[in-house]
């Protein structure tokens, strides 16, 4: 089974592939090409997965398929696929997350005039991150990874009509700018890498550059750097592949384009926080782990556990203050993904690969949970807007009109009775993220803090584990609420906008892959439980992820009270301020009131847009303004013109000379010659006699000349 893991990228592949020659034109057989497609990379994703179980372990080197290589120089790159551990517990998440949102696709993109090509794009999204799972290789990961970002581009800008009253309001095709131009930062220095570890190593396979010998060797060999001093080359390295997952996962300080991504369809917005974009930065970190640890006490593992663990708590304060329900989920994801990469930095690889997968199956429904609400509110506005029209489909137009905000959870209230399984999928889904037992959610988060209090118990002193864990936690507690708040605001009280009022629960093609992923939300944490650690037998064994990563820390209750502590009083928080007394229809949000000028703050994002616009756009666009003007007015352009000028008046100046000299010698030679034949021509008359004549009088001449002298 393992030798045919390079068909389970390709059958995706070939989806998009056959929507985009030949089946555009049908949106029924456009979906069930994608989701066929995306099925079977499912079917063949489990049978690895569980074959990889079965087995216990895949030997020292992990199965690989071979594909081809490219020359470089003395040594030739080995590109292909394999199957280890990491690569099969993604295999276990992504497609099934991907086959669950391309099904409830279906349903909320029904009436969309690119309907097909929404399918064809999330087929390549779909086709990319498997790609990046089974890579064995950074060569075809980078390929992939750079895949994702364009799909991902693609999908947020898909609605790239649309335009909104206010100026400040940023549209979808400008979100997808921004995506992908942040997320090129990232890439850019996680190429920088890859190249230094090529030069290094001379090969960018996973068993060659994570081989003892070469991390070794790494490890050991140092480089000078401005600033930073001396320092190993296997830090430098490490720490500039992170930066690719900065940018990839919307760490601190590149998370600005993740909130706004959530201008694209909401299946679009469940791919990128769930199964595909921001877990492949995570998923990147964890596969090159070992570069990560061989260097003992270096800047590296700091580095990630500071971004995480900053991050964390950073976003999980603005999400207090949004009233958009997908971009309150977007924070949450920023924060969870800190959570992932704070765990790593502290060495606790087991605890962040779980929480990557808990992780994607909560917030893949939360997302579509909220989509779901969504696809609601908008058919009751479609019903109260127009009354004439009955229970139609709203169609793409209807469906971003400027009046109403469907996204608004101040627009919404009392739908727990009229999206009924929504609401109740929507709820695991929360208690799963807020961490309450037994949810998925409580398991995997509670590991990192634990992981992260056992460390600091271990070093003995104040160090990066006592601030993981500190931060963490209270992160926690704001989790628990926002999400509290999110839940009451959409769900409880009564309708607060007509649109509320006349809100349904969704088709079935969109309530049955929410019904699905709320099963593995309350019961796949289970898997990873004290006294039934599947989990960690499976991933956990000593030596499977390389020097310096904890196989796992045993449950330890105070700390599992403590955070339990935290969810509970944030979710009782939120009941507090929002369940008790449900807001009515035109109340401000208490929260205004109880933060002040912090609300503010915080609704802002604390102005980092803006703060990045004064200073890297408006340094950008000064430098782009600065090289043109160098270019055009000041430097290249005035003297290539004075070049081009100083040629064109020496080609006159030749030309005229070639004219009047050169070719007046020649034509003046040419017109003596040819009056000289004319002279000559004369002679030339064909009678014998004539030439006697001269002949016997040229004679003569000589003659007399003669006898004369």
């Amino acid at each position: 089974m393992f030798n045919l893991i390079w068909l389970i990228p390709l059958f995706p592949l070939l989806a998009f592939t056959a929507i985009v020659l030949f089946a555009h034109r049908s949106n029924r057989l456009s979906h069930s090409l994608a989701i066929g497609g995306v099925g079977l990379s499912w079917l063949l994703g489990w049978a690895v997965f569980f074959q990889a179980w079965g087995t216990g372990h895949m030997g020292e080197e992990p199965p690989t398929v071979l594909l081809w290589g490219i020359p470089g120089g003395q040594t030739t790159l080995q590109l292909g696929f394999m199957a280890d551990r990491l690569t099969a517990l993604l295999l276990f998440m992504v497609p099934f997350v991907c086959l669950m949102i391309f099904i409830y696709s279906v349903g909320y993109m029904q009436g969309d005039p690119r309907y097909a090509r929404f399918f064809a794009y999330i087929s390549l999204f779909a086709a990319g991150m498997l790609g990046l799972v089974v890579s064995d290789n950074l060569v075809t990961l980078f390929i992939f990874w750079e895949i994702m970002g364009l799909c991902s581009y693609l999908l947020i800008s898909f609605w790239f009509e649309k335009e909104y009253a206010d100026p400040k309001h940023i549209t979808p095709k400008e979100a997808g700018l921004k995506a992908f131009l942040t997320t090129r930062v990232g890439d850019v220095i996680f190429f920088s890498g890859m190249l230094l570890l090529y030069a290094l190593s001379g090969s960018l396979t996973f068993t060659d550059i994570l081989s003892e010998r070469n991390l070794e060797m790494l490890a050991q060999r140092t480089v000078w750097l401005p600033l930073l001093g001396t320092m190993p080359w296997a830090t430098l390295i490490a720490i500039l592949i992170f930066g690719g997952a900065v940018g990839k996962s919307a760490q601190f300080p590149l998370h600005v384009w993740l909130p706004d991504a959530m201008e694209g369809p909401t299946p679009v917005s469940a791919l990128i926080h769930a199964a595909t974009m921001v877990s492949a930065g995570v998923f990147l970190v964890a596969r090159m782990f070992p570069l990560f640890t061989v260097v003992e006490g270096g800047a590296q593992l700091g580095t990630v556990a500071f971004i995480g663990a900053f991050t964390a708590l950073l976003t999980a304060t603005i999400g207090l203050a949004q009233n958009d329900i997908k971009r309150v989920l977007a924070f949450s994801t920023i924060s969870q993904l800190g959570y992932m990469f704070a765990a790593l930095g502290i060495g606790a690889y087991v605890a962040a690969v779980f929480h990557l997968i808990t992780h994607a199956f909560f917030k893949a429904l939360l997302f579509l949970g909220s989509g779901s609400v969504i696809h609601g509110v908008e058919h009751g506005h479609h019903v109260t807007a127009h009354p004439t029209s009955g229970h139609q489909e709203h169609d793409h137009e209807e469906k971003h009109e400027e009046e109403f905000d469907a996204n608004d959870m101040m627009n919404m209230g009392g739908l727990r009775s009229r999206m009924p399984w929504t609401f109740r999928t929507f709820l695991i889904g929360t208690l799963a993220l807020a961490g309450i037992v037994p949810f998925a959610g409580f398991w995997s988060k509670d590991e990192i803090l634990a992981d992260a209090w056992q460390e600091f118990l271990h070093e003995g002193v104040i160090s990066w584990p006592f601030f993981v864990w500190l931060l963490l936690t209270v992160a926690a507690f704001l989790t628990a609420f926002y999400m509290g708040r999110q839940v009451f605001l959409t769900f409880g009280g009564k309708p607060r906008t007509a649109a509320a009022e006349h809100a349904h629960e969704s088709p079935r093609t969109m309530t049955a892959p929410l019904i699905v992923l709320a099963v593995f939300a309350a019961l796949l944490g289970l898997a990873g439980t004290p006294w039934a650690n599947l989990f960690h037998q499976y991933v956990g064994e000593e030596g499977a992820v390389g020097v310096g990563a904890k196989a796992g820390t045993p449950f330890n209750l105070p700390i599992a009270l403590i955070s339990t502590l935290m969810a509970v009083g944030g979710l009782f928080l939120g009941w507090l301020l929002y369940g008790r007394k449900p807001l009515p229809a035109g109340q401000p949000d208490p929260l205004v009131k109880a933060l002040g000028p912090v609300h503010t703050l915080l609704k802002n994002k604390y102005y980092f847009d803006e703060l990045y616009a004064a200073t890297v756009i408006r340094f950008a666009r000064w430098l782009a303004e600065f090289f043109y003007r160098f270019d055009d007015r000041w430097i290249v352009d005035p003297i290539v013109d004075a070049v081009g000028a100083f040629g064109r008046s020496l080609s006159a100046f030749g030309g005229r000379f070639d004219v009047r000299i050169v070719d007046g010698i020649v034509n003046g030679v040419a017109e003596v010659s040819d009056r000289a034949a004319g002279v000559l021509r004369q002679v030339q008359t064909g009678k014998v006699q004539n030439y006697l004549l001269a002949a016997m009088l040229a004679v003569m001449a000589l003659l007399g000349f003669y006898l004369a002298f």
